[in-house]
This record gives C-alpha cells, sequence and structure tokens, in this order.
C-alpha cells in the first residue's frame, strides 16, 4: 500500500481540502499493515472507495433576517460511506464551514461509529451560517430554510443527523418541526431531539461523559485514576460542560475553560455553580468566557489557548488543531501525563507526532468523543422501539460502549513494549469492521 501515492491522487482530487487531507493521511498511515497482510482490500479498492464520499450534496439556504432583508448561505450534507448502517453524523451551523472541515469530519465519522458496534454509517453537514447574535425567529428561519432541501436527502433508516457546533437543542426542535411539517411523519430522523419528543436522556452530556470514561480507561492501564488530578479543559459548550461535571464527580480537579476570546483559570477549581454558569454563558450566544472572571475572580488570559497551564492532564473540547506543537511541547514540560481528544482532531499532526514520540497517554477524538454518537444511537434505538430509558441505564450503556471501545484501541494499537497508540489502534479496529462490511457487499 503506497500512501503517499495516494495522497497524491487525493490531493489532485480534492486541492485546498486541508483538514479532511489531514484526516485521511493520518487513518492511511495507521492501517498500512493491516491492508498489506488483507490482499483482498486492495483487490476490492477498499481504500479508495472509502476516501470518497458516496455523495456530496450543497445547496443554497435563504432566509430573512428581523428586518425582512434577505440573506444566502450555503448548506451542506456529506454522506460518507453506509456499509454498516445509516448515515449518521451531525450539523454544524458556523462561519468557518466549508467542504474541507465536513469531508473531515464526515471521514473520520465511519470509524468512529465504527468504533461503538452500533449499526451506523459516516456523514457530516451544516451550513455557514452563524447562529451567534440572531434572535429565535431568524434561526428558526434558517433551519425552516435549511430542512426545505435536507427533507430530500434523510431518514430514519437513510441518513440521522445530529447536532453540533451552532446546533443545540433550539435548533434540533426548529428543524424536526419543520420534518414533520413536511413529511407528515413522527420519526427518529434527528437526534439531540428535547426529552419532550423523543430525546434520549444523557445526550447533552454524552460526548463529555463518554470522553471522561475514555479516560478513566487510560489511567487504568498505569494503574492510575482521577482522583486529585488537576485537568486543563478548552471550549464551554455542551461537550467541555459535560467533561467538567464527569471529571469532578470522579474526583478530579478542573481549572480551565476558554472560548474564541481566551482562556479562563481558576486555581480553585471549576465545580458546582461555577459549572452551571458554563451553560449560562453558552446560552447567552456571545461565544465568550471573560464574564466568567468577573463573577467569580477568576484569571482570564485574552487570546490565549489554555494548554500553558500546568495540569496532569488535558482535554480539548473546543474545534479542529486547537492543541498545536508548542503547546504539546509546554503540555510536557510542566508535566502532563494524558492528552485526550475531546473535540475532533483537536491536536495537529506535529502535536500528536510529539505526544507519542513522548511515549504520553494520548487518545484521538474518533475514540475518545465517540459517546456522543453512540448516545445518539442509543436515542435512534428508543425511538424506533417506541420507548424511554432512564439516566442510569443510558449512562451504563455509554459506559460499557466507551469500555469496549477502549479495549479495541489497545488490541490493536498495543506494541511489543506494551505501550499503547491509540491513534493505530482506534483507526484500524474502526476501519476493519467497515473494510469487511464492504467485501461482504460487494462493489456498490
Amino acid at each position: 500500500m503506497n500512501v503517499e501515492k495516494i495522497m497524491t491522487d487525493l490531493e489532485k482530487k480534492n486541492p485546498g481540502e486541508k483538514e479532511f487531507l489531514q484526516a485521511a493521511r493520518e487513518v492511511l498511515e495507521s492501517i498500512v499493515e493491516v491492508v498489506e497482510a488483507n490482499p483482498q482490500f486492495e483487490d476490492a479498492g477498499i481504500i479508495e472507495r472509502i476516501i470518497e464520499p458516496d455523495r456530496t450534496l450543497i445547496f443554497k439556504v435563504p432566509w430573512t433576517d428581523d428586518k425582512g432583508k434577505i440573506h444566502i448561505n450555503k448548506g451542506y450534507r456529506v454522506q460518507f460511506n453506509n456499509a454498516i448502517g445509516p448515515y449518521k453524523g451531525g450539523l454544524r451551523f458556523h462561519p468557518s464551514v466549508n467542504l474541507s472541515i465536513l469531508k473531515f469530519l464526515g471521514f473520520e465519522q465511519i470509524f468512529k461509529n465504527s468504533l461503538t458496534t452500533l449499526p451506523m454509517g459516516g456523514g457530516k453537514g451544516g451550513s455557514d451560517f452563524d447562529p451567534k447574535g440572531k434572535s429565535n425567529a431568524e434561526v428558526m428561519r434558517f433551519c425552516q430554510s435549511f430542512m426545505l432541501e435536507l427533507v430530500r436527502m434523510i431518514g430514519p433508516e437513510t441518513d440521522v443527523p445530529a447536532g453540533d457546533i451552532g446546533v443545540g437543542g433550539r435548533e434540533i426542535g426548529f428543524l424536526y418541526g419543520m420534518y414533520k411539517k413536511l413529511t407528515r411523519e413522527h420519526v427518529g430522523v434527528l437526534t439531540g431531539k428535547g426529552l419532550n419528543w423523543g430525546g434520549s436522556l444523557v445526550r447533552p452530556e454524552a460526548t463529555g461523559f463518554g470522553g471522561i470514561y475514555f479516560v478513566e480507561e487510560m489511567l487504568k492501564t498505569k494503574g492510575l485514576n482521577l482522583k486529585g488530578k488537576t485537568v486543563a479543559i478548552s471550549g464551554f459548550g455542551n461537550v467541555a460542560w459535560g467533561a467538567a461535571l464527569k471529571v469532578v464527580e470522579l474526583g478530579g480537579k478542573v481549572v480551565t475553560i476558554s472560548g474564541p476570546d481566551g482562556y479562563i483559570y481558576d486555581k480553585e477549581g471549576i465545580s458546582g455553580k461555577k459549572i452551571d454558569y458554563m451553560l449560562e454563558l453558552r446560552a447567552s450566544n456571545q461565544d465568550i468566557v471573560k464574564p466568567y472572571s468577573y463573577e467569580f475572580g477568576a484569571e482570564f488570559h485574552e487570546k490565549k489557548r489554555p494548554w500553558e497551564v500546568k495540569c496532569d492532564i488535558a482535554l480539548p473540547c473546543a474545534t479542529q488543531n486547537e492543541l498545536g506543537g508548542d503547546d504539546a511541547k509546554k503540555l510536557i514540560a510542566n508535566g502532563c501525563i494524558l492528552v485526550a481528544e475531546i473535540s475532533n482532531m483537536g491536536c495537529t499532526p506535529e502535536a500528536v507526532e510529539i505526544f507519542l514520540k513522548n511515549k504520553l497517554l494520548f487518545g484521538p477524538g474518533k475514540a475518545v468523543n465517540a459517546g456522543g454518537v453512540a448516545t445518539s444511537g442509543l436515542e435512534m434505538t428508543q425511538n424506533s422501539m417506541k420507548i424511554n430509558w432512564g439516566a442510569a441505564e443510558v449512562d451504563q450503556r455509554l459506559h460499557e460502549i466507551m469500555k469496549n471501545i477502549h479495549a479495541a484501541c489497545v488490541q490493536h494499537g498495543k506494541n511489543k513494549e506494551g505501550y499503547v497508540n491509540y491513534v493505530k489502534g482506534a483507526n484500524i479496529a474502526g476501519f476493519l469492521k467497515v473494510a469487511n462490511a464492504m467485501l461482504d457487499q460487494g462493489i456498490v
């Protein structure tokens, strides 16, 4: 398997799509050995087929603001691979959204969903629409217009979107209301729904909770646990909120959160009403964390990232490539023992290389943050069965899924010296299930 030739061809077909190309290279470099040991994969063109989306849909989304002015945004849905189940992946509403980012996220989603062992394929979608600063009525009109096109592509057994950055319960509600009106069906076509109309308990916390369950398993391999550990977290949305809740519950101390404006350092620890305040910050729709410093007398570091803070564990929870090579060096110099991406591809390739070279415990996003989509899969199951599980049952199932994902990563990523390369383990484990399903189903 010639990774460089594949990447050269991929770059020609997808010029300038740096995030997608980065994600593809990471997976390809991890699976060389397993592909070369299974010539049937090359014979069936599995690699060439898996790196090409089944379809990429781009559409305009016209909407009217409260002053009557018409705006046009771009909408996307990338349906990447459905070998093991319906396309499944979130919708992201953010000005940074472009085709490269959505293809990277959809590609990652294939393997992330495979790791959960639930029957879900990979996809992603969204728009360059910015909900920040918009009224509820404006967001509703945009969501309704977006669904006018999306409705042609999705269904409970075809493609099941969820939320992502910029798409929370409010947006899912507006999207689902329009879907129902257009189809006259009440089905589990979107996940992250409200509890009153088909949503699952624990879903808002699930990505953060699942990430910490994975971290807990990583620590166990060294005979350690979270008690007494100092934890640096980036972001302040649902993912960071869920992670902070679970870290505190398991005896750790969260000392940072961050936003586009900078980061908060709270040496006393972020717990209790301080964690609750994170929800108020997010609900304010201002996308800043500085008000936390006024509320609780903590330090605010403008336009800086939290990775300069001394910590035992670092958890990127915001967005892609938010932790770079210089950040990685600072963390190691400060004695950090574990880094886990609860955001998607939160670390740059340079940072990942530094962590692996220094034999740090490093967990990649496709494994660590799979708890969100795993709980979305559990929501799909509940919708299909027309039932609701209690919070304890959902949480127990989530915990078990994350333990199983960790075990699969160790199985495929542990070397002779005992070090676990979780990047390699996650990619191989996720790839094998999808590749074998594609083989079983023929060239379609």
